[in-house]
């Protein structure tokens, strides 16, 4: 068995190749079910022979009030067991949906009646040329949804997030913890256009893999599974505990709050030590965004590495060239820079 395996390494490795479960997307997906109702929802990375997402809105569609439900995929998808058995061939297809009815008139719509729609019913199914979200034929679908629900590939994250944005399209998506420090996201983060979603954001995530994958961490019913602990849910839809206030505590005191070198800033170790009575600026760690509630505080900027200039910190730094934040001349970690609204 692997050791732990981060999302990192599967970035480095292109591999994109993770599907998540159904249990999951249970866990992430009940909460948006107002933000659901009368909406179009794309899942536009999802195999519909693998795919969980798709499973589930097919078989939730008439429960969340769903106006339609486009499902579309690259070529093919390795991962062996749990398919929807519905074709011979393994091609990218576009699957749109409109209704789901008991088809077997077994009294309750399940999957079974999804397979019967789409072997029996015309216009459900359609062939693509590539099934690439960035190809001209996918965008023309991405228009047309209003929510994107999906785990995008993770070697694409950046490119992904910022078509959907640029679309001005709502989003539920998995992605890398590590994305909180991308300069691209962080901006989304500071304009208050994305935010983490309800699963715990220390947990991380199973995630099924192709059976040719040799390092994996557990097999469950059958399919090889690897934990990619720096996973988490990011999403454009309101989400409750990013409106409520931190309880702050803590008493601001010269003798335990550190300054910067390099900004005129404190140092805080972990939200729940943000001092009460500080009106100043701060520095803390980058999993605070799981926090942030944008009526307390306010986004400054962020520094997390050497070569991020003024316009991508946000703040300036005091006389050095590393936009690193330094105390006594030491590097700490990433930090965003905050101060309280109130």
């Amino acid at each position: 068995m692997a050791k732990n395996q981060n999302l990192h390494d599967a970035m480095a490795a292109k591999n994109d190749e993770f599907y998540t479960r159904r249990e999951d997307i249970d866990n992430e997906l009940r909460h948006y079910k107002h933000y659901f109702k009368d909406k179009i929802v794309l899942c536009n990375c999802d195999d519909p022979y693998e795919s969980n997402f798709f499973k589930y809105f097919a078989s939730n569609f008439n429960y969340l009030g769903l106006k339609k439900l486009i499902c579309t995929c690259y070529d093919s998808s390795p991962v062996a067991g749990q398919q929807l058995e519905l074709f011979p061939e393994r091609n990218p297809y576009k699957i749109e949906i409109t209704e789901v009815s008991d088809e077997n008139g077994d009294g309750a719509v399940d999957l079974s009646d999804v397979e019967y729609l789409l072997k029996n019913k015309k216009n459900v199914l359609k062939r693509l040329k590539s099934g690439d979200f960035r190809s001209d034929e996918c965008i023309e679908i991405l228009k047309e949804c209003d929510v994107v629900v999906t785990n995008p590939p993770f070697s694409l994250f950046r490119e992904f997030v910022a078509q959907i944005t640029n679309y001005k399209k709502d989003f539920v998506i998995i992605g890398n913890t590590n994305a909180l420090t991308y300069k691209e996201i962080f901006k989304l983060f500071q304009a208050d256009r994305i935010r983490t979603g309800y699963t715990n954001f220390n947990v991380g995530m199973y995630f099924y893999v192709p059976e040719a994958v040799e390092k994996y961490h557990k097999i469950e019913n059958g399919r090889k599974m690897v934990r990619v602990s720096t996973s988490c849910w990011f999403t454009s839809l309101p989400v409750k505990k990013h409106t409520e206030d931190l309880i702050l505590y803590q008493k601001y005191s010269p003798d335990i709050y550190q300054k910067y070198d390099n900004y005129d800033a404190i140092n805080i170790n972990t939200y729940t030590d943000i001092p009460y009575d500080y009106e100043g600026e701060m520095g803390v760690p980058v999993t605070f965004l799981d926090k942030y509630n944008p009526d307390q505080f306010e986004i400054l900027g962020m520094a997390a590495s050497a070569g991020y200039k003024k316009e991508i910190v946000g703040i300036d730094f005091l006389g050095h060239k590393d936009a690193r934040p330094l105390i006594n001349g030491k590097n700490t970690y990433a930090r965003v820079f905050i101060r309280k609204k109130r």
